[in-house]
């Protein structure tokens, strides 16, 4: 797949480790303590889309599912809060990777704000269900920030894909 439907670069399949090492370091981002300061993004949400965006053969529900129920624990939050807003987020950027993928990427980041922003307001709902305190609208802030790391984001994960420029002239492709 290219990075945007007007690039005209080719790039290569993607390999199995670096889609499962890129996830694990998401989830490493979100263990830190400042994961839960205001304005930093949910990093397994915005590199789970992204690659359920880009390989929804390879990342889909299971990813989301078991990344979920990671953070859950680690977080001491509701069982299944996690879970279920990530199997969401999966689930839907795989129903919309065909249409995402035809946009630039500027407009790609406004499309999946809404994806980002509800999976933040369900974990919050399912907070708020369980009795605890709404955590304030600075909550609310990561998404705009992970959509704003859509691009540099895009082009990061995309790094190890990209064919050299230089052809040989005696190959067809």
């Amino acid at each position: 797949m290219q990075p945007t439907f007007s690039s005209t670069r080719i790039l290569l399949p993607v390999r199995p480790w670096f889609i499962f090492f890129s996830l694990i370091a998401a989830t490493l981002l979100n263990f830190l303590p400042t994961a839960h300061w205001p304005g930093v993004p949910d990093w397994v949400a915005l590199v789970l889309c992204f690659w359920s965006v880009r390989e929804s053969r390879r990342v889909g529900m299971g990813w989301a599912f078991v990344l979920g129920l990671a953070m859950d624990v680690a977080d001491g939050a509701v069982l299944g809060q996690h879970c279920f807003a990530y199997v969401l987020l999966a689930y839907t950027s795989t129903a919309l990777s065909r249409r995402l993928l035809w946009f630039p990427l500027g407009t790609q980041a406004l499309q999946v704000l809404p994806l980002l922003l509800a999976t933040q307001a369900m974990q919050t709902l399912m907070r708020l269900v369980a009795g605890a305190d709404f955590p304030g609208w600075g909550y609310f802030i990561g998404p705009f920030v992970a959509t704003l790391l859509w691009v540099p984001a895009t082009f990061i994960l995309l790094l190890p894909q990209y064919r050299p420029v230089e052809q040989d002239p005696h190959r067809p492709l």
